[in-house]
């Protein structure tokens, strides 16, 4: 029994420095290596400063949290009391047929045809108006930020051309050319127009 027992303490104490430290070791050493500027966690900066991460969504509001007109506006977060709230990752866990769902779509529906000067009738997408499963991402549809566009471009004095130019420099593929959606990444669109006026 004795000898078992040593076999297993042993086995126990191999496997604990190689998944507790030999492991970790070798996967933050790859990382620091291959993946630097993701490892770090995709920081960007303005003027010398850093101003958010390009994998993690964010806010553009005033002190009202009233949407900026001269930016491009990001998913709806649940992540947190006010959103975006990186240690509070998570969705709303309401279903599509849960009423306070359904009423705060229809609510951010009107807020986003309003915000965008739309008709009453024009189809929003589906992004614009519901929070992603992690409450954080960083990225919108296309066509969310074609829509956003004119109104980005009048509030900044630029030509949509302009805008829609930057958009599509911030475009960014499907992930190995075949999952998901062509996305457009918001922090790194409107860094790009702040550069320019």
């Amino acid at each position: 029994m004795r000898r078992q027992l040593m076999t297993g303490l042993l086995a126990t104490l191999a496997l604990l420095v190689l998944t507790c430290g030999i492991y970790p070791m070798a996967v933050w050493a790859v990382g620091q290596v291959a993946f630097k500027h993701q490892v770090d966690g995709s920081f960007m900066t303005a003027g010398g400063k850093v101003v958010g991460s390009k994998l993690i969504g964010q806010s553009f509001t005033d002190k009202n949290s009233d949407p900026l007109p001269q930016y491009f506006q990001p998913r709806p977060s649940a992540a947190g009391k006010d959103g975006y709230d990186p240690t509070a990752s998570s969705s709303s866990n309401l279903g599509p047929a849960n009423p306070d769902f359904l009423e705060s779509v229809a609510d951010r529906v009107k807020a986003y045809r309003q915000l965008n000067d739309l008709k009453s009738d024009a189809p929003v997408p589906v992004d614009a108006v519901t929070a992603s499963g992690s409450g954080l991402d960083p990225d919108i549809s296309i066509a969310n930020a074609r829509l956003q566009a004119a109104r980005v471009a009048k509030a900044r004095g630029l030509t949509v051309s302009t805008v829609l130019a930057a958009v599509d420099r911030h475009t960014e593929a499907r992930q190995l050319g075949v999952l998901g959606e062509k996305v457009v990444n918001v922090l790194e669109l409107n860094l790009d127009l702040d550069r320019k006026t």
